[in-house]
This record gives structure tokens, sequence and C-alpha cells, in this order.
């Protein structure tokens, strides 16, 4: 069983803020984006047919509906010449020719959207699994460089954002590219001059389009970068709110919001402010080709006996080209911002992850799946520091028998918590070895190692959920009864049944309907309901009152019976019948002994004894 420590999360140094970033691989980000929707090419492929089915429908109708306009103007022209009359007949078949045209685009329209969100969605499912999985193969020491904000921030914020562009995207990409090709081969056919004219101001429009885009992606990249700073800021301050009230810092963290938010305004100011006059201008001078085309239209009509619903037809192509073309420039801007949020994606995917497990684990299981560990653990030359050119563990050594209890005592920095993230292999040695029963813990399984040990940290963790399931974190498939078994043995078990809910009581998200005593009780139960063969105790009595830490302590010592028991010691009055103490200092173990024998010695240990007590005093 492992225990996550719950505390206010420190601000790492996250990413620069004072200059302007620019996505650092536009191509490389979107061909992977391209990968990702290998597996759906069968589905992509028809929904490009849908979307040049309802496209090339859509492109006719104009012409079909030129060809009625010109009937209905010569049946007029022939009524008031006494030659002819309309034909409503004729008129008729073809509008109901008409409807059937814009019915099927509109149901081809219906199936590629369709198909088109799957696609997304199950991409969008696809990202936050893996980094759902990113997560828990990452080194403690990543997470110690960055807020949860901005990791939340890339699951939540950037992820979102890669979906809904790439859901614009996909298929406006497709439509846009038919409709320019289809509307440019019925413009010709209608008229070549009028096409030239047309065509004219198209480079305007795609010079334009790439100076926006251009000068919008830089502001794209740090808007999502802001946007995380602002979440991890926003985290951290409701997580320790008590913290910062206590402190009156209240002042000091809007201060502190208002200066990331100022930045987020005004990156995303600039971000929206240039992806929203893209398509003002490119209309403006799209409008300046219509406007062209229609003068051009009436001197050919005139004078070239060009009929009148071709000009109809071709007004309405000239309308239908400058948009696909403007969409294509809008598409390249929405793919800035989505190329920004999947570099921040790829970026973490691509971390550097924990070591992996071997190839060739040891086993420690019985056939059954119990563990085969009986708890001697072994320190040999072990160095390490987070920091390698820091080093704060110097060549440790140590032997620890099965079912000892051994305190780690020391001042603040001295090294103890970090001898427990390294049994447990949280972090990876510089040199040296650590062997449980003989065995390196590096050929073992992380998930076998891991299950050997039991936690009672001095911050208790406890999840949103049922007391029930608090306690069964430990054992998941733990029955009912073996839970009210380990909470009787924690002496939880009266407190729990005085609850109105008694085992189904939810506990809130802060654990704050039940005491800090009370909380440490129930990890305790969930230690004993785990039955590990080594537990790592950190002294949990500090902030609870006395008949409290009097059940803890006798809780945490029915607990350590016949178990290897590693106690990170802050008051030396209740390590006194320790087997072995080990005093650290500086990262190195500078006595070891019993509490009489290192007393005696009158030294390290002696000093930090006696100094508590006149503290105490």
């Amino acid at each position: 069983m492992s225990e996550r420590r719950s505390s206010v999360p420190r601000r790492g140094p996250g990413r620069g803020m004072g200059n302007v970033e620019k996505a650092k691989n536009f191509r490389g980000t979107i061909a992977k984006l391209i990968l990702y929707m290998r597996p759906y090419a069968f589905t992509t492929f028809i929904i490009i047919l849908f979307a040049a089915g309802s496209t090339i429908f859509g492109i006719i109708a104009p012409k079909i509906l030129g060809t009625a306009t010109t009937k209905l103007a010569q049946g007029i022209a022939a009524k008031y010449s006494q030659t002819g009359g309309i034909d409503f007949a004729g008129i008729r078949n073809i509008l109901l020719t008409l409807l059937a045209i814009y019915g099927t685009s509109a149901v081809f329209t219906y199936m590629q959207g369709w198909l088109t969100a799957g696609v997304t969605q199950k991409i969008t499912y696809r990202l936050r699994k893996e980094i759902s999985e990113k997560i828990n193969r990452l080194p403690l020491k990543y997470f110690d460089t960055q807020t949860h904000g901005e990791v939340l921030s890339r699951v939540t914020n950037d992820v979102d954002t890669v979906s809904q562009s790439l859901n614009q995207s996909v298929q406006q990409v497709f439509t846009s590219a038919v409709t320019i090709v289809g509307i440019l081969f019925m413009m010709i056919s209608i008229s070549w001059q009028l096409t030239l004219m047309a065509l004219v101001v198209v480079p305007l429009s795609g010079i334009a389009a790439a100076i926006v885009v251009r000068n919008s992606q830089k502001y794209f990249k740090l808007q999502q970068t802001t946007l995380g700073n602002v979440n991890g800021h926003i985290e951290e301050m409701y997580g320790g709110h008590i913290v910062m009230k206590a402190f009156n810092g209240e002042e000091r963290s809007v201060r502190e919001f208002e200066e990331l938010n100022h930045k987020l305004y005004d990156s995303a100011w600039k971000a929206q402010f240039m992806s929203g006059i893209m398509m003002p201008i490119t209309s403006f001078i799209g409008n300046l080709g219509y406007v062209g085309c229609c003068v051009l239209g009436g001197y050919l009509v005139i004078h070239k006996g060009l009929a009148i619903g071709d000009i109809q037809a071709f007004i309405t192509y000239v309308r239908n080209f400058n948009h696909p073309i403007t969409q294509t420039a809008q598409i390249m801007n929405v793919l800035q911002s989505t190329a920004a949020a999947a570099e921040r994606v790829f970026e973490f995917l691509e971390e550097q992850e924990e070591i992996p497990d071997t190839d060739t684990p040891v086993s420690i299981r019985n056939e059954d799946g119990s563990l085969r560990i009986k708890g001697n653990v072994t320190f040999e030359n072990v160095v390490f520091g987070y920091d390698p050119e820091k080093i704060i563990i110097h060549d440790l050594n140590a032997y620890i028998a099965r079912g000892s209890q051994v305190a780690i005592v020391g001042p603040t920095g001295a090294g103890k918590t970090t001898i427990v993230k390294l049994l447990m292999r949280f972090y990876e040695l510089n040199s040296g070895k650590i062997y449980v029963d003989g065995k390196d813990i590096t050929t073992l399984t992380r998930n076998d190692l891991r299950d050997c040990f039991g936690m009672v940290l001095q911050d208790a963790w406890l999840q949103t959920g049922t007391i029930m399931d608090n306690i069964r974190y430990g054992k998941m498939d733990a029955t009912d009864e073996e839970v009210v078994k380990a909470a009787d043995e924690a002496f939880v078990d009266h407190f729990i049944r005085t609850l109105e809910d008694g085992y189904q009581t939810v506990i809130n998200e802060e654990s704050t309907n039940i005491s800090q005593g009370q909380k440490q009780l129930l990890t305790i139960a969930r230690a004993f309901l785990s039955d590990p063969k080594i537990l790592i105790l950190d002294e949990a009595t500090s902030s609870v009152d006395t008949r409290t830490e009097i059940l803890i302590q006798k809780g945490m010592e029915k607990l350590m019976k016949g178990r290897t028991s590693f106690v990170i010691a802050h008051r030396l009055s209740t390590i006194r019948n320790a087997d072995m103490i080990l005093v650290m200092n500086h990262g190195d173990i500078v006595e070891i002994g019993t509490h009489s024998e290192l007393l005696a010695k009158d030294g390290f240990y002696a000093q930090l004894y006696n100094a508590q007590f006149e503290g105490a005093s």
C-alpha cells in the first residue's frame, strides 16, 4: 500500500512568461496529430467521401437554380411578346430536383459531422488516457518542479483545445478544398472572363491571411502557457487557503493572481484579436472581387448574351468561393491554437520517465499471490542527491533485521524522509544498493516492492468517498468484515459507529468533516488491512489531543508487532524502546544504537534529546 502526501503544492519554476514563445515545431506537432488519426484512416476516408458528396451537391445547386431563373425569365419575356408562356411544370421539376439535392447534401453533412465527432473524441480519449498513464510513469522529481495546476492544465485545457480544434478543422479542411475546386470548375464553365475577375483578389486574401497567421501563432502559444500558470496559482491558493488566510496572504495572493491574470488577458486578447480580424479582412478583399464581377456580369448580359440565370449562379458562386478561402485561412489560424496546445501535450508525453522495471524481475510471491517476504532490509554504500551536484546522503550503510523497530532521528534536512523514499524506490540511487531479504530492490517490480510496505504518514491522505472505501484502499478486494476488523484493531471502530451513517459516512473532498486524529486512525486501519511486512511510520501525534494521541500510539504499537518498522521520529521520547536508532545529520548516519546506548555516548543524539526536553521545559 502506498499513500500520497496531501500538502500545499510547491510552485516550481514553471515556464518563462517574460518572453513571447512561439511553437517550437509547428509542422512536427501537426504531423504527430495526423499519426494519431492513422487508426481511423478508413473512417477518415468515409468522412472525405461524405464531405465531397455534400459539397458537390451544394455546388451543383446554384447552377440548377440559375436554370430555373433563366426559364422563368424566358417565360416572362415570351408572355410579354405573346410568343409563349411560363413553363411552370418545367420550373416545378427543377425545384423538386433542387430540393432533393439540398436534402441529400444535408444528410451527407450530418453523417460527416457525426463521424468527425467520433474520430476527434476517440483521439481526445486516447490523449487523456496516455497522459494519465504517463503521470504514473513519471519520476517524482518531475513533480518537484511543476505545479499541480500546470499538469492539470495539460490534461484539461490543452486536450480540450486540441479536441475542439480538430472537430472544427478536420471536416472544414476537406469541405473547403472540395468547395474551392468545384466552384472554380463551375465558374469557368459559366464565363472565363468573370472567373478571372473573381480570382484577381485571391492572392490578396492569401497574403493578408498569411500575415495574420504568422503574427497570431506566438500569442496562441503564450495564451496556453499563461493559462497553465493561472490554473497553478488558483489550485495552489485553494488547496492552502487556510494557511493563506492565517498569514494574511489574501492581498499577496490577489496581487499575484492579478499579475498572472493580466498576462493571460494580454496574450489572450492579442490571440483572439488577431484571430478575429482574419474574417473581416478577407471578407473585405473578397467583396472587392464581388463588386467587379457584378459590373462585368452586367456588361456580358447586355453585350455577349450571357443568360441572366448564369449571372445569378455566378454571383452565388463568387460569394461561396470567397467563403472557403476565408474558412481555409481561419482554419490555419485555428491550427495555431491546436499546435500550441498539442505541443504542450506532446512535451508532457515525451518527458523522461522513471527507469522501467527489469525485464526479468525476481519473484517474491507465492503461488496464491501472497508475498514471500520476511522483512530484512540492508543499505549498502547508498549515495543519493535530488540534484546530482548536491549529494545529501553519503555512503549510508545499515542492516535492519526482520521484526525490528528502527527509529530514524535527526534535525530537519538530515535526510530522514529521503531514506523512506529511496527504500520504496520513489527515486533512483546515485550509487549503492538497497536489499529486501537479500534481493536488490531494482530486481523487483515496483508493484511487488511497494506491496511489501505500509505507510502511515504525518499528513494523512483520504479520498472523497465513504469511510469503508477509504480503509479498503489498503486492500481493494477486502470484504466488509475484513475492513471492520482492521478498524477495530486500529481502535477506530467505536468512533465510526458513533457516526450517523457509520462506515458509509462520506468524507468530503478536504476531509474537513472528521478531525486530524480520526483521519490518522483511519490510515492506521488502512495499514492494518493491507497487512504489510515492512512499515513506514511518520509520527503523527503532534497535532492531536492527548486522548487521541494515546489511541494513535496504541494503534501504531499494535500495528508494528511482528513487522519491520521504520519510524521517522519527531518526539524522541516516543522511540525509547526502539531496537535501533539511526541518528542522521547532513545525510550521514552519525550514530547507531539503542536509546540508552546513545545517551551513554553523550554524542549528537544526546544533544538532540536534551535540547528537546530543555525546550519542552
